[in-house]
């Protein structure tokens, strides 16, 4: 039975599944991260956030699947009584994107609800989280990945009510350098600010805040962006300071069955190191603070 320093994955998302009294785990498989060819993505089990159960596969690409590496930063929530999983996909000479997948059940099996990825095709896409509006829209929130645009961007872009296609345009909510905290990456040659790992939050002050990843200082860090409007598409407000910035990030917010909130996210970021952490966190209804 595996603890968390023995799990080797990045993106480490959690989904608290009451009726079983059990945490399910998701993420990139840290072996499979960075190679050209990807084979699945896994999940784990725990009753206590320390011991898990598995791998056990939760998507195997079907006979004709257009991705075959970078299955990143998979998401599972729960929506109209079905399990939706968010995941980035890529190919050669095809855009990363992320495609949503639809199972029965958090433990799968996924399988695809489109043909292609819903964020746009020409664009170099990932990290993309399900956000539901006042109004019960569905809207997707992702990443217009740095080495397209330099500067990356967050969009937000509406779905239709079954997941299966997006509806109108874009629409950008900022850029990574608006944050005083993010700095820009130097990384084999290429320069830019990154976006990663966009995730809603919604406080318990009604504040919609949002956790997203980035560089400062040459380490990788987390940061917190607040919506002035209470809505999605903002104006987005920047904390100056990162939350994190001990070289990890990519993360979400979970409660555990005693209502503790809790951080979750994998450090430090290098590979093969990297491993899925999870922290206390102080909801001051305003942001968010370790």
């Amino acid at each position: 039975m595996p603890a968390n320093l023995d799990i080797h994955i990045r993106d480490p998302f959690v989904l608290p599944v009451a009726s079983e009294n059990k945490y399910y785990l998701y993420g990139t498989r840290g072996a499979e991260t960075w190679t050209d060819s990807a084979t699945g993505i896994d999940y784990y089990v725990s009753n206590d956030l320390q011991n898990w159960d598995g791998p056990f596969l939760a998507f195997d690409p079907p006979e004709g699947f257009w991705s075959d590496r970078n299955f990143w930063a998979p998401e599972v929530h729960e929506y109209r009584g079905k399990y939706y999983m968010f995941a980035t996909f890529k190919a050669v000479d095809i855009c990363r994107g992320t495609q949503i997948l639809m199972a029965d059940s958090p433990a799968g099996p996924f399988l695809p609800i489109s043909e292609e990825p819903v964020t746009p095709r020409d664009w170099e896409c990932l990290d993309g989280t399900l956000f539901v509006d006042e109004e019960d829209n569905p809207w997707i929130v992702f990443c217009h990945e740095w080495v397209q645009v330099g500067d990356g961007e967050i969009c937000a872009l509406r779905l239709s009510s079954d997941l299966t296609t997006s509806i109108g345009e874009p629409q950008l909510l900022f850029k990574a350098s608006t944050a005083p905290w993010a700095h820009e990456l130097n990384s084999k040659g290429r320069r830019g600010y990154v976006t990663d790992g966009p995730f809603l939050h919604r406080s318990k002050d009604n504040q919609l805040l949002m956790l997203w990843s980035s560089f400062s200082n040459g380490d990788y860090a987390v940061g917190v962006a607040k919506s002035v409007s209470g809505g999605i598409l903002g104006a987005w407000e920047q904390n100056p300071q990162a939350v994190y910035a001990g070289d990890g990030g990519h993360c979400m917010t979970f409660k555990t069955f005693d209502d503790e909130l809790m951080l979750a996210f994998h450090r430090p970021n290098p590979t093969p190191d990297e491993r899925p952490y999870f922290l206390p966190l102080k909801d001051t209804g305003s942001s968010l603070e370790l």
